[in-house]
């Protein structure tokens, strides 16, 4: 079976560089063109169902590229971003600036060093990985539409990586990763592809 892996497009935090984990913020104009482009590129893509974050920026993601496929729509609360806590609404700037030292701590260990009255790494990729195994349970084609930490999170758990290396995991705005599973074993065989959104041909 094919799991395509999808991150939302950008919002305006994220063109603020903004921390937005579970505030509900639309899609930008420039957001929406980088979906609409994203789900020409996955139009021929045989896809059985969808599954989404019920968050706006990753819904209407989904609504769109599914627009084409027509295919049965889940929305999940577990596929939700991290919970930043006390970080929501934070520009990456003020976080340095004013958070350094928890900032250390946490890369050095996001498996259990916990955002303010927020989540950790781990209580993410745990909700999260429930919903994939129950999609992989089902091997039919699926595609998951979801957030920068939630995507990384899978992968880590697809190549049995700690969590502390997700750096090299993250995906970006309206990129799709093609994950084929076959005889327990899985393999990328895109990996934060995006080249529709600089006129290539998908």
């Amino acid at each position: 079976m094919i799991l395509i892996l999808v991150r939302h497009g950008i919002t305006p935090w994220n063109e603020e560089r903004r921390i937005q984990g579970l505030t509900d913020v639309d899609l930008s104009a420039a957001g929406l063109d980088q979906v609409r482009r994203l789900a020409l590129s996955l139009k021929d893509f045989p896809i059985a169902s969808i599954y989404s974050s019920p968050l706006v920026r990753a819904r209407k993601t989904a609504e769109i590229i599914n627009e084409f496929h027509q295919a049965p729509l889940h929305l999940s609360s577990d596929l939700t971003e991290m919970n930043h806590g006390d970080f929501e609404g934070l520009t990456i700037p003020e976080l340095m600036a004013h958070h350094r030292d928890f900032l250390r701590k946490w890369l050095a260990d996001p498996a259990s060093v916990g955002m303010p009255h927020g989540e950790s790494f781990l209580d993410v990729q745990t909700r999260v990985w429930k919903v994939i195994e129950g999609i992989l349970a089902n091997s039919r084609n699926a595609l998951v539409v979801a957030h920068n930490f939630t995507l990384a999170s899978i992968l880590c758990r697809i190549k049995n990586l700690p969590l502390a290396e997700f750096r090299s995991l993250c995906v970006d705005p309206a990129s799709r990763t093609v994950i084929r599973f076959c005889n327990g074993s899985a393999d990328i065989e895109l990996f934060n592809d995006r080249p529709y959104l600089n006129g290539g041909q998908p």
